[in-house]
């Protein structure tokens, strides 16, 4: 993957096009005949530089950036960190003592990298991570909507939008157990056979295999914060038992 992010700097521009279409990472590295990094280009570079009508048959060194942010082998975690903070910072290569480019991390690698518990290491081949999401999609249900904030191999975690008058099923699930924190709103929390009410900051532990269910009972959206943790967090891990919308019970697999 390392050899996707880098050209000579002497090549054309137009053949740093094609390799910005391979790579689907709109920037490469520039090296020179040693391997030392010179420069690095975007695709915005290319258009800026398209505008002000430099020919996609010029060499690279005609617009390649020599001011750019990079990583030694040995820097700190303290120094990614800082270095990321910036907005115009999302990729960082990271050089060897003689500048010889040796790996390069984005921003989103770093952070599914701390996400997933990974121990700091700038050698790590971080592009093994490239398939993994970051930013959830948001799902809709009868009941109102939720949005996973935080998805690794041990841990989910949901902001969870219940609509006024309007409640989640009763379930229970096998491979999990979940952890609520009520944000906002009122309602009652059905654990197995009994009934709790909840509000602002109430805190519900549900075991695995324990039926559960939320319902909003008021006139105002009911927010909660779900964490689960466990071996499987599908959304077929679930056993339903009454719902209000007709959704498949007991014995059938579905979503929440």
């Amino acid at each position: 993957m390392l050899s996707q992010l880098k050209c000579n700097s002497n090549i054309l521009i137009k053949d740093v096009l094609v390799k910005l279409n391979e790579n689907k990472r709109k920037f490469v590295i520039c090296v020179d005949e040693f391997g030392c990094v010179v420069g690095v280009v975007t695709d915005g570079d290319i258009r800026r530089a398209l505008l002000n009508n430099i020919s996609i048959v010029d060499t690279i060194d005609k617009i390649y950036s020599t001011s750019f942010k990079y990583l030694n082998i040995e820097s700190p975690f303290s120094e990614v960190c800082k270095l990321f903070r910036s907005s115009k910072v999302d990729f960082l290569p990271i050089v060897d003592k003689n500048r010889v480019l040796v790996n390069v991390l984005t921003k989103a690698q770093f952070h599914l990298a701390l996400l997933e518990n990974i121990d700091f290491d700038l050698r790590y081949d971080f592009f093994q991570l490239d398939g993994m999401t970051l930013e959830h999609e948001i799902y809709n249900r009868p009941w109102g909507f939720y949005k996973s904030t935080f998805l690794t191999t041990h841990a989910q975690a949901k902001i969870i939008t219940v609509f006024p008058n309007s409640e989640l099923s009763l379930q229970k699930h096998f491979k999990r157990e979940e952890h609520w924190v009520i944000l906002k709103g009122e309602g009652e929390a059905v654990l197995d056979e009994t009934i709790i009410d909840i509000y602002p900051g109430k805190y519900i532990y549900i075991p695995k295999e324990c039926k559960h269910q939320i319902i909003n009972n008021s006139d105002e959206n009911l927010i909660f914060s779900e964490v689960q943790l466990g071996g499987y967090f599908g959304e077929d891990d679930i056993i339903r038992y009454a719902d209000k919308y007709g959704r498949n019970l007991k014995g059938e697999n579905d979503e929440i």
